[in-house]
């Protein structure tokens, strides 16, 4: 379901379970202690007999770590009632006959009552430690590791869907039911694209609960080497920067940022070449534009206002070719003359691309017509399909944040 190789998640995990079964061990058996009256002779004798249990819950823990459960709260919740219970129930067993008693009902039932007298402070215990401890040393442990930006490689920020990702902001569509599961999905496929044609992927820490925190190409801007801190045009998007900042500053990348009272959108920046086209519309204001060209003019860049009216994004409404050509559709484009040299497609979706190479891009699948067209300009197409995030406003571009090499010609993200 997860996106994340398995070779990154093994030291988290394995810690992350270690520290969940043995805090979940400490605590059953000072538990014990206090209810018998502070008894010290209970203590080696609790210990042995939550040894096996123990054992059982941290390889049960690494295992759902492994396959990323500690990164979604459902996985989480349900690795933890089956740690606790299998833990508990085949520890038990375990115990029993390795100390001569024989399989039989007898032992199943009386590892079945176990559940409601002695084992039960264990698999509350474990139920607890997995959903508190174990994500946080997962994810303390999988984000301290040095992302410094390799400057030979194309690198793509992403960042997890949030679990009420249905509740993502609609200003240009009706709402409509949005699939969790299968957008998790999709997300995965669409990460693994950018892996498998080179790029190195770094994820920006997941921000449970803010709906629209996966598009997180509108928290920064990152142009000729400066990451600029956006300051979204929607205030309950606000909260999304801290976890992009943390990130760029890993990256080792100088950092700027947009301040009160301008608003800008990360996703109506579109950089061609030297030009850096800005949407000026429901999201960026004219104090963001403003400040974004006083940032980036020392750096040789020119910034050009384009105003829109029929699209959340500019780059919902229009994005380029690796050669500088900007494709665009006619019922989100205001006015095409802005842009030079310019083609008209013939689905919406077709007017969002992300470039992948010199003659590589990325598009959805929901624009078969725009991706022959493409094909027949000289260019190979990387289709991914990405219908439950469309139900949100959602693209291929605003998912990822593009960091190139420089110098480069050319687009620059």
């Amino acid at each position: 379901m997860l996106s994340t190789p398995p070779s990154r998640r093994l030291l988290p995990a394995l810690v992350a379970a270690a520290a969940a079964a043995l805090a979940a061990h400490a605590a059953t058996v000072f538990l014990l202690f206090v209810a018998n009256g502070f008894t010290a002779e209970l203590i080696p004798v609790a210990n042995g007999y939550f040894g096996f249990a123990t054992v059982l819950v941290f390889v049960l823990l690494a295992v759902a770590g492994l396959l990323g459960a500690f990164e979604r709260f459902r996985w989480t919740a349900l690795a933890a009632v089956v740690a606790a219970l299998g833990g508990a129930l085949l520890g038990t067993a375990l115990g029993a006959v390795l100390s001569g008693v024989g399989l039989s009902s007898t032992l199943l039932s009386g590892v079945l009552a176990s559940l409601l007298d002695v084992n039960l402070a264990f698999v509350i215990m474990v139920v607890l430690a997995a959903l508190t401890i174990a994500p946080a040393v997962y994810r303390g442990i999988a984000g301290s590791r040095p992302a410094v930006l390799r400057g030979s490689v194309a690198t793509a920020l992403v960042r997890l869907p949030s679990a009420n990702l249905a509740e993502g902001a609609v200003t240009f569509r009706d709402r409509e039911p949005l699939d969790s599961a299968r957008a998790d999905e999709q997300w995965a496929a669409y990460v693994d694209a950018f892996r498998e044609e080179g790029w190195d992927v770094v994820e920006v820490p997941a921000a449970e609960g803010m709906a629209d925190s996966v598009f997180v190409e509108d928290t920064v801007v990152v142009a000729a080497g400066l990451a600029v801190l956006t300051r979204p045009g929607a205030e309950h998007r606000l909260a999304e920067l801290d976890g992009t900042e943390q990130t760029v500053r890993r990256l080792r990348l100088p950092v700027a940022r947009i301040e009160e009272p301008g608003t800008l959108d990360g996703g109506d920046v579109l950089i061609v070449g030297e030009t850096v086209y800005v949407g000026r519309g429901g999201r960026t204001n004219a104090e963001g534009i403003r400040q974004l060209r006083a940032l980036l003019a020392p750096r040789g860049l020119s910034v050009v206002a384009v105003p829109m009216t029929r699209a959340l994004h500019l780059k919902t409404a229009a994005t380029a070719l690796p050669d500088g050509t900007v494709l665009g559709h006619p019922d989100a484009v205001d006015d095409p003359r802005v842009f030079g040299r310019y083609l008209e497609v013939p689905e919406a979706d077709g007017a969002n691309i992300v470039v992948l190479g010199p003659d590589t891009v990325l598009m959805s699948s929901a624009a078969p017509r725009t991706a022959e067209l493409v094909r027949s300009l000289g260019y190979r197409v990387v289709a991914v399909d990405l219908s439950e995030f469309a139900k949100v406003e959602g693209s291929v571009t605003c998912l990822s944040v593009r960091l190139r090499p420089l110098p480069q010609s050319g687009v620059r993200r």
